[in-house]
């Protein structure tokens, strides 16, 4: 199968450069029920039966932060079947620190065959292989003043996972054909982050996990 869908942005997303798309007339989403997830600094990494993968499906990724990901494939791979996870990997520091990760992947969509899952579809599979799913700032139907002024407040925090906000990913919470990925998902993303990430490989660390204090 192909890699993840190329996702456009919101037209007021101030993160976008020359090669990025933008969806003019994005207003259609709002006749669903959306749900708005924490963009995360990581690779889009996916796993499915044949191994892992990161940006390219060519073949399996062997970089050495993709190493925790082959770790995870053998203890999820005799569940997956068909299904493909996609999440973010998060165990080399991009360009954003974070100061509470409890985890170094974490789940945001799930494709089975032509179909993306339903995001009730991705928490359920997500939890039977006791994988995280990305933050959630919220999940309702929304206006566009509401849903502009929920991912404004939500930029004027930080992170869940502690350290700045990348940006929010907002998509419909039913489950859609991949023909119609572009139609049921869509990003914002902050100011300059490109300008930061560019050449995080080069002398890559490794991302330290937070583990709370018991009360």
């Amino acid at each position: 199968m192909d890699k993840y869908g190329r996702t456009y942005h919101f037209p007021f997303s101030p993160g976008t450069t020359s090669d990025d798309k933008i969806m003019k007339g994005w207003q259609g989403i709002l006749e669903k029920e959306l749900v708005i997830t924490e963009k995360l600094d990581g690779e889009n990494t996916c796993l499915k039966s044949s191994g892992v993968y990161a940006r390219s499906h060519a073949a399996p990724t062997r970089n050495p932060w993709a190493a925790n990901m082959w770790e995870i494939w053998n203890m999820v791979n005799p569940s997956l079947g068909e299904l493909e996870i996609f999440g973010e990997n998060l165990y080399g520091i991009h360009s954003i620190e974070y100061t509470r990760l409890q985890a170094y992947f974490y789940v945001f969509a799930i494709r089975d065959g032509d179909r993306w899952l339903s995001w009730d579809e991705v928490k359920f599979y997500a939890a039977m292989l006791d994988l995280p799913t990305v933050p959630v700032l919220e999940i309702n139907h929304f206006t566009e003043a509401e849903l502009i002024k929920k991912i404004d407040q939500g930029m004027e925090q930080e992170s869940q996972l502690g350290g700045e906000c990348e940006g929010f990913v907002v998509r419909t919470t039913e489950g859609f054909s991949v023909d119609r990925f572009k139609h049921h998902v869509l990003k914002y993303v902050r100011q300059n982050h490109v300008k930061t990430d560019e050449h995080w490989t080069k002398n890559w660390k490794r991302a330290r996990l937070w583990f709370p204090t018991a009360l």
